[in-house]
């Protein structure tokens, strides 16, 4: 029996979240430039979208460039981005065959011009597409998101556009990136880092976390077929006992 036999369709995750990390190492471990890496793993994301596609998961969100990745070198930086512009222009006709919508989150404003009118274009051209939500995580930390959402409940406050007492974890959840989106159930990270680096810290709160030391590059859709049976092998409790969670599994069948 295969892996993707294995799994249980009924308790998929409805929203997987990816670091998609190990791009540079996974290069230089061949003696390649650390761009060579990042083109590499374009393929990875083609692969793994397809899966979550296949299996019918609404939503895919990945980490693709943090706000603290503008520092890296110029030339990486000025790489990775003509790599996106190119990615989204040549793989816009493919996420419309396949019924894929486009989302982008993160500070977009500090995005070069040529790449944010890409993403805007492909996110217009896919929004009536209702199958696979992909989310591209680009510019993005958590930290400039959060505080970002607490300047405009502020300025709300401020306006007498609401109300200090209505400021609630689920009022708090609108202002953030990922509005329109369900918190993600299982993140993954590629590369053996153990970390979430400044990802999605708030929507993250309950999901299941699962760490590989597979590189980015090398993630394909068996590891991915492998992390959701990990998740559907965890019991997810929310606060409450065991008991009370087979209590209600019993209930429910």
């Amino acid at each position: 029996m295969s892996l993707k036999d294995k799994l249980d369709l009924q308790r998929l995750p409805r929203h997987i979240a990816i670091i998609m990390d190990g791009n540079g190492r996974w290069a230089k471990e061949r003696g390649q430039d650390r761009l060579f890496g990042h083109h590499e793993g374009v393929e990875s994301v083609r692969n793994i979208t397809e899966a979550c596609a296949e299996l019918g998961i609404g939503y895919l969100t990945l980490y693709a460039f943090s706000t603290e990745n503008w520092d890296r070198p110029v030339y990486e930086v000025n790489g990775i981005m003509e790599l996106l512009v190119n990615t989204i222009r040549s793989e816009v006709a493919t996420l419309m065959k396949n019924n894929i919508r486009l989302h982008v989150i993160g500070d977009m404003n500090m995005l070069p011009g040529n790449c944010k009118t890409e993403m805007e274009e492909a996110m217009t051209m896919t929004a009536q597409n209702t199958g696979l939500n992909l989310v591209m995580a680009l510019s993005y930390s958590a930290r400039w998101e959060i505080v970002n959402a607490a300047k405009n409940i502020a300025q709300d406050v401020k306006d007498g556009k609401l109300a200090p007492e209505a400021v609630t974890p689920e009022m708090w959840q609108q202002y953030l990136c990922t509005a329109a989106l369900p918190d993600p159930e299982l993140m993954i990270r590629t590369s053996g880092e153990c970390r979430i680096s400044n990802f999605l810290l708030y929507q993250l709160a309950y999901a299941e976390l699962y760490f590989t030391d597979t590189r980015w590059p090398d993630f394909r859709k068996e590891h991915l077929y492998e992390a959701i049976l990990n998740y559907q092998n965890r019991e997810r409790r929310f606060g409450k006992t065991s008991e009370q969670i087979q209590q209600n599994e019993e209930i429910i069948s």
